[in-house]
Formats: structure tokens, sequence, C-alpha cells
């Protein structure tokens, strides 16, 4: 299995359909269909739509779930101070393998999507509306839209509209990447965190937010803060979209009203009825046990209450017949795959982690688990995007929610069950693109390493200063790592340190196999110079 889901899997409602109306009547919602079944839409002054987001309490629906109407406020504040014209951009970038539920709004509802966009940009008086996706199918649908709506990137037109396509990457799909690749570079963070509200695209202040999140907006507008209310939690009114895959008879994505036991919408979808555990969230969320599963229900703060996580709105359950730690093992692997190959964080310590989790698997004894819980400390709050932190969440909730099984592992023989690869992965690891955009292997691994001889090193700290994609110092003042491979976008910069090191204790060498085993990049104990937190 470990399959990537389809684009547009089976869609099911629980209750009445907002966000899905019309889907019982066509695969496609054309914008005269879409006129019928939702109505025509009236402009909203800023502070109006503002005010309705706050009422309704609209979050964000790609992961991070910030307030809606303070992005609004702070990219109207930040565009009237500096006297320029803000950016509006919808977030279609959706390339974890258990998403789906933005794929099939663009497939087939995507003027839901674009009434909240030109709403928004109506409202802050946006000149530029950029729509972000990673996939043909959605690619082909919102150009669609935008045809049949008469909008194009017409210098002369009153709104430029264009939709910008990247390659599918976990990355791709973070607010700055999708920024940076609007402004002519590569599809992958920057390094540097700043708030697209006060400079995003071309420098101007950009409100920037996930599809899900507009489409909700357009339904609040036609129907009104109250009614919008009357479905769902007081305090999270409203449906969300859930995709719900692992071990089911097959993927699908659910609106459910918030309030709903997640039990229900598990059993919905054909979920065993005592699974061992419900990945919430995605990739980057928490699992769950199933002691907890009872006590969930469909929202971010029920969720978060039972150490669970809504997040990008992934539920994946396994089955009592599934090893569950040689899953989570799997997903691990795939994710350090998915660096931008940026900062040590990601590029090293991800690698570290998923060798660590293996280590465990494979019987590594206390010992293992204490590396690998060292590993995802270092790794959290320390990346150039929220990557590292989304994945060390993860492994750190997969030893916290399995405890039976990682007694088996670390204290016996292992659990003796099989992997059954019931969590979906792109099939061959990364998905090959050749789009425009920037490609991925531009910032992948060159087949250059650079080693510390620590017989040499007298820490003086220039490594870090010049290449801190690679060199990190620990507490000691010496670099965290003994041997690394290079970003190829960091060749020149990996010369320079070499040349430039005082003590001479830095060498480049060249990796005839194309890329240096997962073992020769440790991650180094910042309380020992040259001791290894995983080692072998």
């Amino acid at each position: 299995m470990n399959e990537a889901l389809p684009d547009v899997p089976e869609v099911r409602v629980v209750g009445l359909p907002q966000l899905t109306s019309g889907f019982d009547l066509v695969e496609r919602l054309d914008l005269a269909m879409h006129l019928k079944v939702h109505g025509p839409l009236d402009a909203l002054g800023g502070e109006q739509l503002a005010q309705l987001a706050e009422r309704i309490n609209l979050r964000g629906r790609g992961g991070a779930g910030f307030p809606f109407h303070k992005k609004l406020r702070s990219v109207a504040e930040s565009a009237i101070k500096r006297g320029v014209r803000p950016v509006v951009v919808v977030n279609g970038s959706e390339d974890e393998p258990a998403c789906r539920k933005d794929t099939v709004l663009i497939n087939r509802a995507p003027h839901l999507i674009l009434d909240g966009a030109l709403l928004c940009a109506e409202a802050l008086g946006a000149r530029t509306l950029v729509i972000g996706v990673t996939r043909e199918s959605t690619q082909r649908s919102m150009e669609k839209a935008l045809v049949e709506r008469g909008l194009g990137n017409s210098r002369r037109s009153a709104l430029r509209v264009w939709v910008q396509r990247n390659p599918v990457r976990m990355v791709t799909g973070a607010a700055a990447s999708l920024i940076r690749s609007v402004d002519g570079g590569p599809a992958i963070p920057p390094g540097r965190k700043i708030s697209a509200s006060k400079s995003g695209v071309g420098g101007a202040p950009t409100l920037l937010s996930n599809a899900e999140t507009f489409a909700q907006l357009a339904i609040a507008a036609r129907i009104g803060p109250e009614r919008y209310r009357n479905t769902g939690l007081y305090d999270e009114p409203g449906t969300v979209l859930l995709t719900v895959s692992g071990a089911v008879p097959r993927p699908m994505v659910i609106e459910v009203p918030t309030g709903v036991p997640l039990r229900y919408v598990l059993q919905l979808a054909g979920a065993p009825p005592q699974p061992q555990g419900v990945l919430t969230g995605g990739y980057h969320g928490k699992w769950i046990d199933a002691a907890t599963l009872d006590e969930a229900i469909v929202s971010r703060d029920s969720l978060d209450a039972v150490g669970g996580s809504l997040g990008a709105g992934a539920i994946l359950p396994i089955s009592q017949n599934t090893c569950p730690l040689g899953e989570s093992l799997r997903v691990a692997q795939w994710l350090a795959e998915e660096s931008a190959g940026q900062c040590g964080p990601c590029y090293l310590g991800l690698p570290a982690a998923a060798r660590g989790l293996e280590d465990i698997v494979n019987g590594g004894g206390p010992a293992a688990l204490e590396a690998l819980k060292q590993v995802a400390k270092n790794v959290k709050r320390r990346g150039a995007c929220s990557h590292p932190d989304g994945s060390a969440m993860f492994l750190e909730s997969t030893i916290k929610a399995f405890t039976d099984d990682l007694a088996a592992h670390v204290l016996g023989n292992g659990c003796g069950r099989p992997v059954e690869g019931v969590l979906p992965l792109y099939q061959g690891g990364r998905t090959p693109t050749g789009l425009p955009g920037g490609d991925p292997e531009d910032t992948g691994a060159s087949r250059q390493k650079i080693h510390v001889d620590w017989t040499l090193c007298r820490g003086h700290g220039l490594c870090a200063d010049i290449l801190p994609e690679v060199f990190e110092l620990g507490a000691d003042g010496f670099p965290t790592v003994a041997q690394a491979q290079v970003p190829r976008y960091a060749e020149a910069k990996a010369l320079r340190a070499v040349r430039r090191c005082p003590a001479l204790a830095l060498r480049l060498e060249e990796d005839t196999r194309g890329q240096a085993p997962a073992r020769n990049l440790p991650v180094v104990s910042p309380q020992g110079r040259g001791r290894r937190a995983l080692g072998r």
C-alpha cells in the first residue's frame, strides 16, 4: 500500500452540506451552477468583512489556526501605513499524502474559493490575486474558473489574477515558500521568518490563507453570521472538511459540523471498531490512542485537549494488526526526505530522528529511546520553517501514544506484528515535478561533503557564520556535526568556509556515490564535542 490518495476521493457529508453543496448534482460546479446552488454574493467593506470573520471565529484551515480577522486587519493596517496596495494569495498547495480537502474544493467548487478571495481583494483594495497550486488537476480547474469569470493576468485589468503552480513537496505548502515562488524564486522557505501581513509578495502586505478558509468566508458572507453559527459548536461554529484514510476501505473527504464525535466519523468511513490509534492532523499532527478516542470530538480545542490536533484536517486510524512504530517509521523517513536542505535541524536532524526510531523498532533498547527524545528536542524551534517542528511533534506523539508497543520493542523482541503500510505516502518517494517555480533537486544535496577534523578544530566558529545551513555551534562553542553533505546552492559558501577556517580544520570531499549513507549524518550532543546523539 502506502500509495498517495487520488486527487478527488469520495466525498460524504454529515448533516446539511455547506462547502459541498451541489456535489450531489455535478462533478464540478461551473460558474452558472455555482450561482444556482449558492446564489449571488454582495461585496463587503474591509471592517465588515473583519467583523464577520470575528463573529464566526474563523481560523485558518491550513493547520496553524490563526484567527482570520486578525490577519485581515493586520494586512489592512500595514497597507494603509505604508501607502501600498496589498496582495491576496490563496494557498491551495496541499502536498501531504494524507490530505485532499483543499484539492477536492479546488477541483469541484473552485468558485466558492474565488468568492472568498475576491471579497478580500475588494475589501482591501488589492490589485493582485494569486492562487497557488501544485497539481495538474487543481491548476486546470482553477484556470478554467478564471476563464469562466473573465479574470486574467492582463496589465490592463483592474485586478490581475493568475495561478502559480509549484512542485509537489511538503515544504511547498509553507506560506513563505509560496510567496517566494510568486516572486520568482524557488518554492522553498527563505530561511528567515517574516510576517506576510507586513512583507509578502513583492514586499507588499499580503493576505495569505488556505483554500478552505476563503471558501468558509464565502459561505458566511452569503448566509450571515447568525445562520452560520447555527451549525456546529458555539465557540467553533460551522463545518470542517476532513480527509479520512489509513485503515479504511477507501479514502474519503467528509464535511462534518464541529462537535460531532470523532468515533462517529470513523464509523462512517468504515474504520476498525477498535483502532489501535488515530493520527489526527496529518503528518505534522499527533496520535491519540484507543482509550482517548471516545473523548474526542471534531473541534480544534477538543482535539488539543485530548492530545491530538485538528491541523490540516487529516484523520488516519490504524488497526490492531499492524505495528504502529513501523508505520510511523515510514512516515518519519518520508518527512526526512522532504527536507528543503537549508538548515541543520531539518537537513541533519530529521534523518537522525528517523534513524533513531528505526533503532527503537529494531530493538535498540532504552539508549535508542533516549537518543530519539534528545534529537526531537534539539530539532524543535530551530528550523528555517515549520517542517522540523511538525515532524518532531509527530515523533514525540508516536512514542507517547504507543507505550505498550514501545515497551515491546525497547525491552523485548518487538511486537511481532507486520507493517501493513496503511498510512498513505507517495509511491517511490518524492514525486517528479519538472514544473516552473523551481526544481526541488536544485535545493538538494550536492556531491560534496564537508568534514571537521577534531584534532585541529579550536572552536573559532567561523564555519557556523559562513555556512549556517550545515554548521551550528553547541554549548561548548564547537560545531555540532562532524561531517555532512553540502546543499547544492551552498557549495560556494562551503568552499569559502574551508579556506577561511583559521585552524585549517575543514575539508571538502567528493561523494562519488551521489549521497552519503544516512549513518554518516549524525547529530552531535551539544554537551560534548564529537559525541553522537545517534550512533552505531
